[in-house]
C-alpha cells in the first residue's frame, strides 16, 4: 500500500460510524443544556435552579459531558478538514466553510438570540434594545462554530504556506496515546492559572476557556488522524481499555479533584484530559465496529443533526417555560423536559432545512 493510498473498502463504514456518533454527541448538547436548566448552573437562556439534591446528579452530567464532548466534536471537525480540503483547494475550502459556518452564526446571532433574550431585556427599563443586544454580545452555544471558523482558517493558511502533508497508514502506539494524555493534563494545568474555570470572555462568549488547550489538540489530533487513517487501524481492544481507563480515573481522580487547591486542579486537569483521550478512543473505535449502518431513521437524525445544534436553544426556553408550572424533584422535571426537547429539536430541524436553499448550507 502506498503513502498515498488510504483504505477505500472501509470509506463507507469510517462515515457512517462519525455520523451516528455525531447524532448521539448532538443529543449530548441538548441533555447537557437541560441538565444546566434544572442544575444548580445557572448558565443558560432560561433557568431553574434547583430546589433538592437531585440537582446535584444534573451538575455531575454537566461536569462529565464538558470534560469530553466539545473536544470529541473539535476531533471530528478537525478529521474531516483535510480532505475538504484536498477536494476543493484553498479558495473553495475557505468559502465553503465561511458560507456552513459563517451563515449559521450570523443567523443564529441575529434572529434566534434576540427571542431568547427578550425576558433578560423586560429586566432592564428604559434601556434602548439596540444597546442591550450590542452589550450582552454573546453567541451563545455557536461559540463552538465561532472556535471553528478560526481553526479552519487557521489550517488555510498553513496549507497555503506549502506545509508538507503526507498521508501514511500508521498505527497509534499506547505510548503515544499516553504521552499526548500526559502532555495536554500538564498544558491545561498551566493554562487555567492564566484561564481559571469560570473565566468569561466578553463578545466572544467563550463559556469554558479554560478547556480551550483541549479543543485545539482534540481539532489537531483530527487532522493527523485522518493522514494516519487512525480510525481504521486502532485495535479493537482500544474500547475495553479505553472504557476501563476512563471509569477508573473517574472513580480515582474525579472526587479528589473537587476538594480545592493546587493540587486538586492539577488532579482535574488530568482527569479531564485523561477521561476525554481514554473515553474517545473508546466511542470511536465501539461505533466503527459495532454502529457502522444506518437505517432511514438514522439517516434522518445524521441529516438534522447540524441544524439541531444551531436551533436547540429555542426549543430548550420553549420547552422551559411550558413545564414552569410542573412541580417536581428537578432529576424528573429535567427527565421529562429531555423526552420532550429531543423530538422537538429534530422536527425543527427538519422545518428549518426544507426552507429553500437551507440543505446547501446546513
Amino acid at each position: 500500500m502506498s503513502a498515498q493510498t488510504r483504505p477505500a473498502p472501509r470509506a463507507a463504514t469510517r462515515l457512517l460510524a462519525i455520523d451516528n456518533l455525531r447524532i448521539v454527541l448532538t443529543v449530548m448538547v441538548v441533555i447537557h443544556h437541560v441538565a444546566v436548566t434544572y442544575g444548580n448552573i445557572p448558565l443558560w437562556y432560561y433557568v431553574e435552579p434547583a430546589r433538592d439534591p437531585s440537582g446535584r446528579l444534573l451538575d455531575l452530567v454537566v461536569v462529565i459531558d464538558q470534560a469530553f464532548f466539545m473536544g470529541f466534536f473539535f476531533l471530528i471537525s478537525g478529521f474531516f478538514t483535510p480532505g475538504s480540503y484536498d477536494r476543493k483547494g484553498a479558495r473553495g475550502f475557505v468559502r465553503d466553510r465561511l458560507l456552513r459556518l459563517g451563515v449559521p452564526l450570523l443567523a443564529f446571532t441575529v434572529l434566534l438570540r434576540p427571542l431568547l433574550t427578550w425576558s433578560a431585556y423586560a429586566e432592564h427599563d428604559g434601556m434602548p434594545y439596540w444597546m442591550f443586544y450590542l452589550t450582552s454580545w454573546d453567541p451563545g452555544p455557536m461559540w463552538f462554530v465561532e472556535v471553528l471558523i478560526v481553526f479552519v482558517l487557521g489550517y488555510a493558511l498553513w496549507r497555503r504556506a506549502g506545509r508538507p502533508v503526507e498521508a501514511r497508514v500508521s498505527v497509534p502506539r499506547p505510548r503515544w496515546i499516553v504521552l499526548f494524555a500526559l502532555g495536554l493534563s500538564l498544558v491545561t494545568f498551566l493554562w487555567r492559572f492564566a484561564v481559571p474555570a469560570g473565566t468569561y470572555v466578553p463578545v466572544l462568549g467563550l463559556p469554558s476557556p479554560q478547556c480551550l488547550p483541549q479543543y485545539v489538540a482534540m481539532f489537531a489530533a483530527g487532522l493527523v488522524a485522518f493522514r494516519r487513517g487512525w480510525l481504521e487501524t486502532l485495535p479493537r481492544q482500544a474500547a475495553r481499555l479505553g472504557f476501563l481507563t476512563a471509569g477508573a480515573v473517574s472513580v480515582t481522580l474525579l472526587p479528589l479533584s473537587l476538594t480545592g487547591g493546587p493540587v486538586s486542579q492539577a488532579l482535574m486537569a488530568t482527569w479531564e484530559s485523561t477521561f476525554a483521550v481514554s473515553l474517545i478512543i473508546a466511542l470511536v473505535v465501539w461505533f466503527r465496529d459495532r454502529f457502522d449502518r444506518q437505517g432511514p431513521r438514522g439517516r434522518f437524525l445524521s441529516e438534522q443533526a447540524y441544524t439541531v445544534y444551531v436551533v436547540h436553544p429555542l426549543v430548550l426556553v420553549a420547552v422551559g417555560y411550558a413545564l414552569r408550572g410542573l412541580h417536581a424533584v428537578a432529576v424528573v422535571k429535567f427527565a421529562v423536559a429531555v423526552v420532550i426537547a429531543l423530538p422537538l429539536c429534530w422536527g425543527l430541524a427538519y422545518l428549518v432545512r426544507s426552507l429553500p436553499g437551507a440543505k446547501r448550507i446546513l
